[in-house]
């Protein structure tokens, strides 16, 4: 775990391990997510780079008895 300190600006740099293992890069967009009581960061993907992302994802689910016909 790594802690960062809010600058008087409110900005943070991401500590160089944590760039380092999700290879982000100067310039790279992150979505800011308020979740709960933390931020979340996620980098932006474009459609491009979600390409496959869902591959062998299980799309079977169990239904209601009331929703079967």
């Amino acid at each position: 775990m790594e802690t960062v300190t809010i600058s008087p600006k409110f900005q943070v740099v991401i500590p160089k391990k944590i760039r380092e293992a999700l290879h982000l890069k100067s310039g790279k967009r992150l979505i800011m997510i308020p979740y709960e009581d933390r931020i979340e960061l996620v980098p932006e993907m474009a459609t491009e780079e979600l390409y496959g992302i869902l591959e062998g994802m299980d799309t079977t689910i169990e239904r209601d008895r009331e929703d079967r016909v």
